[in-house]
């Protein structure tokens, strides 16, 4: 298994948590729930929006995506 496969499972995985965040988020009336669960929503985005530019870099590298 590639480097850039271990990462793209990774990113897919928290692209997945995220989403659930986002739906706890909506389907909640409790105000502090729905606080933290957005709250971990953009914490997951953010680490996502990080790790998609070093997945494009490792995919530039690995001598399978450049052919």
């Amino acid at each position: 298994m590639t480097v850039a496969t271990q990462v793209n499972q990774t990113l897919a995985g928290l692209k997945s948590a995220q989403a659930s965040f986002e739906t706890f988020a909506l389907q909640t009336e409790n105000k502090s729930a729905k606080q933290l669960y957005q709250n971990a929503a953009q914490q997951t985005q953010t680490i996502i929006d990080s790790l998609e530019p070093r997945l494009q870099e490792i995919q530039k590298e690995e001598p399978q995506y450049n052919q």
